[in-house]
């Protein structure tokens, strides 16, 4: 629902919770997996006969603190879930997932702090590294969890196969930005011991979800108790079977008529929907013509907005960018004349190499939502390198050092409204081998208010870290 029926909403399912109809049947349990909205039609209004099925009868009468009264119309409840194909005689989902577990391959993610590095079947690690005096690299890491049995996919789809009551029970699903998305769980265990829980291991469920473009991000990373994680993975391997395919729950309105006396929407509702427009006002407004770049004509998005709702410091996306030679490439990315994009949900973001930092929103109504994240300046740069790490390092087999990634700042962004001050950004970019050499990932945290941190990823970058100089400032490969 949106924010400003949310706290009324949350009235709303309390009491149908606890209400028993007329006819003495008591209503469904309610789940925060099914996403509801509330309407306000007005009296002259006729039920819609497609969609979400509704009754007459099926109603409460709901009364505000302020007495008005309202007749709301609930919907026969959906969760989306629609008969699976019964005749799928194709591989098991363990089966679809071994190429990337016999490959070793390994996902990471960038964090204001951490970095988190799940190797497919084999472990998952968290680790963070300084660069102490004399250029030795400090590394703390704790292992959350590794792979106890040497065929990790093998003994659930054995089950299934010889089994076939097992095939048909119900697939674990979670709620990603409020839909209803099955998952492949895998677990691992014995990981760093937890000092909070006696010395226990760590452990975690790896959550694999299917998604058609994905290269195997990690989304989220979160501690649901204390030593104990669940990861989800973003793979497309998933998707050729029928009951791991992404599916939007649906919307189940509910339709609330105001009684004789009572105004067509609570008053307190109406302030709250005015205050939040008001909010909304420092944000710039930018027309679609002044954004309007060349350059965007050539980048093509294949990532499909999938974020963690629950997480609203983070939003990860991947594209592709346009099929330019590397040489070329390069130098119109360091020329700031082609400029990276990502981010999904809400905000997307616009990075533009000794440039800026954008993030935007566009809306087929009011058009193109612009904020300023930071801007560059050379001087600006320098002056913080020297109190922060421009350049990280990582130990080749052969003892040489080789650049893992630089830090840029960029500050001078709009005024912030919490803080009364510019906006600014650390971007931080990283080499990704990937199996496009034209893939871009972009992650924007937020861990002070409007101090941010993009991470942005890419195998262009991997071409070009080795340039950098003491102030993490790169150039063209010689």
């Amino acid at each position: 629902p949106a924010p400003t029926s949310r706290a009324l909403l949350c009235g709303f399912l309390a009491a149908v919770a606890a209400v028993v109809t007329e006819g003495g049947r008591a209503l469904p349990q309610l789940s925060d997996d099914i996403p509801f909205r509330v309407n306000w039609p007005g009296t002259e209004f006729s039920l819609p006969t497609t969609g979400v099925l509704y009754k007459e009868d099926n109603y409460i009468i709901m009364t505000t603190a302020d007495k008005e009264k309202y007749k709301c119309i609930l919907p026969l409840i959906a969760s989306g879930n629609e008969e699976e194909e019964k005749d799928y005689k194709g591989p098991t989902p363990g089966e679809l997932l071994e190429p990337l577990f016999k490959q070793s391959s390994c996902s990471y993610r960038i964090e204001s702090y951490w970095t988190y590095e799940v190797c497919h079947g084999k472990h998952i690690r968290q680790y963070h590294e300084e660069k102490e005096t004399g250029q030795k690299i400090n590394i703390q890491e704790y292992y959350l969890g590794n792979m106890m049995r040497k065929n990790p996919l093998s003994e659930p789809d054995q089950e299934e196969k010889e089994n076939p009551k097992e095939s048909a029970k119900e697939i674990p699903t979670k709620n990603i930005e409020g839909q209803m998305t099955p998952y492949y769980p895998v677990e691992m265990g014995n990981g760093t011991p937890c000092s909070l829980r006696q010395n226990l291991p760590r452990s975690s469920t790896v959550m694999y979800i299917c998604h058609p473009e994905a290269k195997h991000e990690i989304l989220s990373v979160a501690e649901v108790t204390t030593c104990e994680y669940e990861v989800v993975i973003l793979t497309p391997l998933l998707c050729s079977h029928p009951k791991y395919r992404f599916r939007a729950s649906p919307v189940n309105d509910i339709f609330c008529q105001s009684l004789p006396g009572s105004p067509l929407k609570p008053h307190n509702l109406e302030q709250l929907e005015k205050q939040q427009e008001m909010m909304k006002m420092p944000f710039r407004r930018v027309k679609e013509e002044e954004m309007h770049s060349t350059k965007e004509e050539t980048f093509s998005s294949i990532h499909k907005p999938v974020a963690v709702g629950s997480h609203q410091l983070l939003t990860v996306g991947t594209t592709h960018i346009s099929k330019l030679t590397d040489d070329q490439l390069i130098k119109e990315f360091l020329s700031g004349s082609y400029c990276f994009h990502g981010g999904v949900g809400w905000w997307k973001y616009e990075f533009c190499y000794g440039k800026y930092v954008h993030q935007y929103h566009e809306d087929k109504e009011s058009g193109k939502t612009s904020v300023v994240v930071g801007t560059w300046n050379r001087e600006e740069h320098i002056e913080w390198s020297r109190k922060n790490a421009a350049r990280t390092y990582s130990l080749r087999e052969d003892g040489t050092q080789t650049v893992r990634m630089v830090s840029h700042f960029y500050g001078n962004g709009d005024v912030c409204d919490l803080t009364d001050k510019p906006r600014q950004v650390t971007v931080k970019l990283k080499c990704k081998e990937s199996d496009s050499p034209h893939a871009v990932t972009i992650y924007m945290l937020e861990p002070h208010s409007c101090q941010y941190i993009l991470g942005v990823e890419s195998p262009v970058i991997c071409k070009i870290l080795d340039t950098a100089d003491e102030y993490g400032l790169l150039s063209v490969p010689s």
